[in-house]
């Protein structure tokens, strides 16, 4: 009936648990093991379970390619038409797979509630519970009939919000393309597929009675410490939040059921005076394109060479020399800056800048050509205030990026 989707890195310790917890409590639910290219003997343990488990499916990877590739060719492999992903962290409790298919309709998202040991902050999505903070000082039993405790208080409750883990049908999660490999190996990728859902009309609810035990970030964040972040990841997360600010326009932000809250997506071109490389680097994932000052193309040239390893954008479509005359037909809203006025509040106001231009009642006639207004020491241009998140919910095949 379902196919739940596990990737692991060197994370044999805690895959054995989450296995284990899968095999008592779902017994007959397909479950697509990946190794990312571990070196711990995930292969070898996954090979041994191979031999003896009619309901699982093994994959490996040489290298470390990271979950937001892996989660999709699991889907692919999947032979039933729920899908679901967990993380090799995560324990399932009592009747975890029947508290979430109950919900399920086409084109709806069902996640569990968390149940987390007090290593991250509250929130209205979880429950802070210290059951063991490693896999080897779990305590199953008690985390099993706490569950148990808050099926019976909270049957059949669903509250909005969007996290994992989920299942959908594996027809809706195909429908959009899957993850945008932009951001592999991880992370945001979640945070991108979760609101492509919304804006293609997927409902997104969150059980309360299906339970996992998370303890968290040990699967690709804390590898050799709990609470210390991991060189590889550090340099993932950099790499990935910068592009998720070049596809969306402005950063992630949730409700506090951490469910998505969508900010429109406009066609934005900075014009910059007096740029220089680390103001290039700080402000070109905020726009579409940047023009800078630049006849020798020598800060453009460097910036591009250093910068795109790092993302599928064509940078030299997004990176330009000016004579700051914007052409007004490829940018709907030009911000025109000299960076030797930019203050911190401007750099603020350029954050900010998609949810001003969408809900500022005072700038009500931006939708008249040619509206100027400045904002700090920035001046706004506006040409047309069309937005464009609605094209970004299906992938193309070619995963490309102007």
């Amino acid at each position: 009936m379902i196919s739940l989707i596990i990737p692991s890195y060197n994370n044999l310790r805690h895959l054995k648990n989450a296995y284990a917890s899968i095999k008592k409590h779902a017994p007959t639910a397909e479950i697509i093991l990946l190794d990312d290219g571990s070196t711990d003997g995930t292969w070898d343990w996954m090979k041994e379970r191979y031999a003896e488990d009619e309901n699982l499916v093994i994959m490996r990877v040489e290298e470390r390619t990271g979950h937001t590739i892996l989660y999709d060719q699991g889907i692919e492999y999947a032979t039933n038409e729920i899908v679901g992903i967990l993380h090799a962290d995560m324990i399932i409790g009592p009747s975890y797979i029947e508290n979430l298919v109950k919900h399920l309709q086409p084109k709806k998202v069902v996640c569990a509630t968390r149940i987390e040991p007090p290593l991250h902050p509250p929130g209205k999505e979880k429950i802070i519970m210290d059951f063991g903070q490693d896999f080897d000082t779990l305590n199953i039993d008690a985390f099993e009939e706490f569950a148990m405790q808050q099926q019976e208080e909270n049957v059949d409750r669903v509250t909005y919000g969007m996290f994992a883990p989920w299942i959908l049908y594996k027809s809706d999660f195909q429908a959009i393309g899957g993850h945008d490999p932009l951001f592999a190996p991880f992370p945001y990728e979640d945070s991108d597929i979760f609101q492509r859902w919304i804006l293609a009309g997927y409902e997104l609810i969150q059980s309360r009675d299906a339970f996992v035990y998370h303890l968290t970030c040990r699967g690709h964040r804390w590898t050799e410490q709990v609470g210390q972040d991991d060189e590889y990841y550090k340099q993932a997360c950099t790499r990935a939040s910068r592009n998720y600010l070049r596809k969306w326009g402005s950063w992630i932000k949730n409700n506090e059921y951490q469910y998505p809250i969508i900010i429109p997506k406009y066609n934005i071109a900075f014009v910059v005076r007096n740029c220089n490389l680390q103001l290039l680097e700080a402000l070109e994932p905020w726009c579409d394109r940047i023009y800078i000052d630049d006849d020798m193309q020598v800060i453009t040239t460097a910036y591009i060479e250093r910068e795109q390893a790092n993302t599928r954008f064509d940078l030299t479509r997004r990176v330009l020399c000016t004579n700051f005359n914007a052409p007004e037909d490829e940018n709907d809203i030009i911000v025109s800056i000299d960076a030797t006025r930019l203050t911190s509040t401007d750099f603020q106001y350029i954050q900010q800048l998609p949810e001003i231009l969408a809900a500022d009642a005072s700038l009500a006639n931006l939708d008249q050509v040619g509206t100027q207004f400045a904002l700090g020491n920035l001046t706004i241009s506006i040409w047309s205030t069309e937005t464009y998140e609605k094209n970004l919910i299906k992938l193309n095949q070619q995963h490309i990026y102007l």
